[in-house]
This record gives structure tokens, sequence and C-alpha cells, in this order.
């Protein structure tokens, strides 16, 4: 199954939670191909679900574990989020529930907070989730404001266990109304050509990796990538017996990759 060959590929989608850290641990083998990444000259983009962070804290995160990624190599959900609704209605409101990363990307793209009568009710991963929050938004909804999730996870990794992700966050407002969200991270496609088009390259050339085969393996593969699913996040071999598709290959960590790739030279 694992017969990929990483030299011939020029660009490396790469997921974060569960495949560089968890939590702020840094995982086995990840230093190794970080180096590897940029010693082969392969482009590479992180691309990360989780709408809590702007790309200058993903590199400051990355920089106190001894990584050195400049911040033009991050993209995520919320600046996925922002971008479409800037193309939907420029100049929109919104009423948003998360960090820093969603409230950041939303200000960038020109669109402003309203509790009120926005035209959006925004919900990322963040601590001001609250009962209020959540009656809130409800009631925004209920009233005719569009109901946007910036991705589609259920749960992510933490250390020593999982934490509930923007999905089930999401869930309460589309149970309490009956309106189902729109999400705009993986596995939506918008988000994965974007990724694609950051790097300069086609989808042929392009390897997707991550620890779910619900959103980043299947958006790889909808895309037309390669996919690998690394068993050092939330999956395991047991996971891949619960879905009709396959990644390209398995490894334990993204370590492997460059064992794999200088073993194929």
């Amino acid at each position: 199954m694992n017969t990929l060959n990483f030299n011939e590929k020029t660009g490396f989608i790469c997921d974060m939670d569960g495949v560089i850290y968890k939590g702020n641990q840094i995982l086995p083998g990840v230093t190794e191909f970080i180096q590897w990444l940029q010693e082969e000259k392969k482009e590479y983009l992180f691309l990360t679900n989780n709408s809590g962070y702007t790309p200058r804290e993903l590199n400051q995160k990355l920089e106190r574990m001894g990584l050195d990624v400049p911040e033009e190599h991050f993209y995520t959900s919320a600046l996925a989020t922002a971008a479409f609704l800037k193309d939907q209605a420029p100049g929109c409101s919104v009423f948003a529930i998360g960090e820093a990363g969603l409230l950041n990307a939303l200000y960038d793209a020109g669109i402003t907070m309203n509790d009120v009568n926005p035209d959006y009710v925004v919900v990322g991963e963040g601590r001001s989730y609250s009962l209020d929050s959540l009656t809130k938004a409800t009631n925004l909804v209920m009233g005719g404001a569009k109901l946007i999730g910036a991705n589609s996870d259920v749960s992510g990794p933490i250390e020593g266990g999982i934490a509930p992700a923007c999905r089930a966050l999401v869930a309460p407002i589309e149970m309490a109304t009956g309106i189902q969200a729109y999400y705009c991270g993986k596995p939506n496609p918008l988000m994965m050509r974007t990724g694609l088009r950051m790097l300069h390259c086609h989808s042929a050339e392009a390897v997707m990796i991550g620890d779910r085969m619900d959103t980043d393996i299947i958006s790889g593969l909808e895309s037309g990538m390669s996919t690998v699913l690394v068993l050092s996040g939330c999956s395991t071999m047991d996971t891949l017996k619960t879905y009709a598709y396959r990644p390209s290959a398995v490894v334990d960590g993204v370590g492997d990759i460059v064992s794999m790739a200088r073993a194929m030279k």
C-alpha cells in the first residue's frame, strides 16, 4: 500500500493537530520532516481546521516547540471562512463566536461585527462559547441570519483525550433552529483549492497528510491529491475499516515520510 514516492511530489499540505503536535506537545519525527521539506525545496502548507489561531500565533506556537515555519506557510479554516463571506457578501456583518484567529480573519476581510441584525452567525472553536452566546446565536438565526461553521470537525485531539470541536459547538444551534450550517473548512473543496493555489502546484503533484479520514483524507482524495494517513492523532488501523475509501499510504507519523523518501532515492 505504501508505494508513494514522496521525492516526485512537489507540494505538501499537512494538517496540524494530531500530525505536528498534540496540545502543546510536538510529535516524534516532526523536526526531521520539516527539515526535509525545507532542504528538498518542497512547497508546503500547514492547513488546519482549528479556527482559534492566527497564522502568527501558529508560527509562534511552533517556534516554542523549536520549529521555524514562516507565517505564509499556514492556512486556517478561519481564513477560509472569511474568504468565503467576502466573496459571497462583501462588507457583510456577522455575530461571531470564536477566538482571535476567527475574529482577525473576519476583520481583515472587511467584515463587521453586529449582534442586533447580522447577515450571518459564524461559529468557530473558542472559550467565549457559553449558554448566553448560544442563545443569542440561536435567536439571530431564527431571525434570518445565515448559519456558518468554520469547520465540520466534531472533536480534536488534545493531551490526555479529545475536546469538542466546531461541529459539536454548532450542533445545538442547528438542533434548536432546525437550520443546517454551511461549513467552510476541510473537507470543503474551497479550502483545498485555495491551499493548492497557495502552493502553485497541481493536485497530481501534491500530497495531503492528516490524521482524520473524514476531513483530511477525503478532502485530499476528492481534490485529486495523493493522501497519507498518520496514526499519531485520532486514527488507528481499525479506523480504516469503517470507510469505503483508502489513503495512498498509512504511516505512524510524519517522520516515516522522510525515511520512505530517502529509501526510494
